[in-house]
C-alpha cells in the first residue's frame, strides 16, 4: 500500500475525489453537497441510504439562511464545528444553551433533560431558528411536541442524534410532524454529522451570494 503525497490545501479536494470514485449510484444534484460532506466527515457510505430530506428541504434551508436565522445546536461540539466565517457571511449566528445556568435550573426544576429545556429556550428567541440535533433524542421529542402544539416552528430541523434509546423513534416522530428536515434514519448520527450538514448548507448558500 503506497502513501499518497497530497499538499495540505488539497486534502479535502482529494478526499471528495475518492468519495466520488467509490459511489455506487448517482446522487441528485440538489442534495449531493450535503450527502458528500457527511460521508467526508464520517467515512461512512451508509449515509447514502439513511439520510432523509423532506420535500423542498434545500430551498427551505436557503431561505432560512437568507433570513439570518439562528443556528441552535444541542452540543457545544456541534457549535464549534460550524464554520464561523460562513455564518458571518450570511449574518447568521450559532447558539448552544446546554451549559447555561438557567438551563440547568429549568431541567432540575421540571425533571427534564437540559436538551429539553434548551428547546424551550429556543422557542422564546423570537427569531428564525435552524435547530441542529446531533446528540439528544429528547430534544427532538420536545421539538415535535412544540411543533404539534403550534408553540414553536423552526425554519427546519437537522435530526441526526446518535445512540440507542429513543433515537430511531424520535427521528421518525420528527419526520412525521411535517417540519422541513434532514434526518439520519436509524441509530447513526452525531454532533459531527450535525455540524457537517450545517456547513454544507452554508456553503451552498455561499454560491447564491
Amino acid at each position: 500500500m503506497k502513501l499518497e503525497y497530497v499538499l495540505p490545501a488539497d486534502i479535502e479536494r482529494r478526499s471528495f475525489e475518492i468519495i466520488e470514485s467509490e459511489l455506487d449510484r448517482e446522487i441528485p444534484d440538489d442534495i449531493k453537497p450535503v450527502v458528500m460532506r457527511v460521508i467526508h466527515t464520517t467515512a461512512d457510505f451508509d449515509y447514502l441510504d439513511s439520510l432523509y430530506f423532506s420535500p423542498g428541504m434545500i430551498e427551505t434551508a436557503m431561505q432560512a439562511i437568507q433570513k439570518k436565522a439562528v443556528f441552535v445546536t444541542d452540543t457545544n461540539m456541534a457549535k464549534s464545528g460550524i464554520n464561523k466565517a460562513a455564518l458571518s457571511r450570511h449574518g447568521c449566528t450559532c447558539e448552544c444553551f446546554m451549559a447555561d445556568a438557567d438551563i440547568a435550573d429549568a431541567a432540575k426544576k421540571n425533571g427534564t433533560t437540559r436538551a429539553t429545556a434548551s428547546v424551550e429556550k429556543a422557542a422564546r428567541l423570537g427569531k428564525p431558528v435552524i435547530y441542529a440535533v446531533g446528540n439528544a433524542p429528547t430534544a427532538l421529542i420536545r421539538l415535535t411536541e412544540l411543533i404539534e402544539q403550534g408553540i414553536f416552528r423552526p425554519e427546519f430541523v437537522i435530526a441526526v442524534p446518535v445512540g440507542f434509546v429513543n433515537v430511531v423513534q424520535s427521528k421518525e416522530m420528527l419526520i412525521a410532524s411535517g417540519i422541513p428536515c434532514i434526518a439520519a434514519r436509524g441509530r447513526k448520527g452525531g454532533s459531527n454529522v450535525a455540524a457537517a450538514i450545517c456547513n454544507a448548507l452554508l456553503y451552498l448558500a455561499d454560491k447564491k451570494l
